[in-house]
């Protein structure tokens, strides 16, 4: 993709390196060694940290800093994402105006290890999330990593990713995700409420190649062999193929995002037309 010369987001809240401590907490000689490399570094009194960590246990989690070195790699991911981002602030922004409506962006944040979010604590290992409560974003960057080990390398895969979790945030704003979460919750069976969730994911899917057309169209940011690299994400997280190579028997039944065949459909959907009413996976089905 042709990103480097591209605009980034304002929008990115950084929280790599920090821990989540719930409540007080007794300090060890870790936490004093943290304190006194976090002086080191920052040229603060270790002193002013140790009084962060070991306040007064109020039962709610909060984050600390812990200071860490980046490589080159994850400086040009987080780079990478906040340029896909801006792209996507920006289209969204163009398209909303088009109808006669005001889009409201999300924020981004980027994190490692475990998050705190009106969602709850999520970790790393759960995934890029959005959460309707906040309207943010939550990446971690070594997700990207798994992305590679699932057969699905390149800077298109990694959009379509970023790209898909702001689908979500166009349904919050919109009130499908508002919509759907009423209709799981009249739904008489498991199956429909997993197949409520399947449309809600590739309808984001769909919005994720809204998005990419447009950016392409206004911004050339496409070469040749991105589109496939986007198809081959949307295929490697379909959910019978994560069953298959779970070692797990192919059902239907528990999808809760779609088949490979469904992603791909649905993402190609939004590459070809660049239109948000041609994203209406529930009047169409799956």
């Amino acid at each position: 993709m042709r990103w480097k010369n591209q605009r980034r987001s304002t929008r990115i809240d950084d929280r790599r390196g920090r821990s989540i401590a719930k409540g007080g907490i007794k300090l060890s000689g870790t936490f004093v060694v943290i304190a006194l490399i976090y002086a080191a570094i920052t040229g603060q009194n270790p002193l002013n940290l140790l009084s962060l960590i070991n306040q007064t246990d109020t039962g709610q989690s909060r984050q600390i800093p812990i200071p860490r070195q980046q490589s080159e790699q994850e400086k040009e991911q987080a780079d990478f994402s906040s340029v896909i981002f801006a792209s996507t602030e920006d289209i969204w922004t163009q398209l909303f105006a088009q109808s006669g409506q005001q889009y409201k962006p999300p924020s981004m944040v980027l994190f490692d290890g475990q998050v705190q979010s009106r969602c709850g604590i999520n970790s790393a290992a759960v995934g890029p999330f959005y959460c309707p409560g906040d309207s943010n974003v939550y990446l971690s960057l070594s997700f990207f990593q798994q992305l590679e080990n699932m057969g699905a390398p390149g800077d298109f895969a990694r959009a379509y990713v970023i790209g898909h979790e702001v689908g979500h945030h166009i349904q919050n704003i919109t009130g499908t995700e508002r919509q759907v979460r009423q209709w799981q919750s009249q739904a008489d069976s498991k199956y429909k409420v997993n197949q409520l969730s399947v449309m809600m994911e590739l309808q984001a899917d769909c919005l994720a190649g809204v998005w990419a057309h447009h950016a392409n169209k206004k911004q050339n940011m496409l070469e040749p062999g991105d589109v496939e690299e986007g198809l081959r994400a949307a295929a490697s997280i379909g959910d019978d193929t994560l069953q298959s190579k779970a070692g797990q028997r192919i059902n239907v039944e528990a999808f809760t995002h779609g088949s490979s065949e469904q992603r791909i459909k649905w993402l190609n959907r939004g590459l070809k037309t660049g239109k948000y009413d041609a994203c209406n996976t529930f009047s169409e089905g799956v």
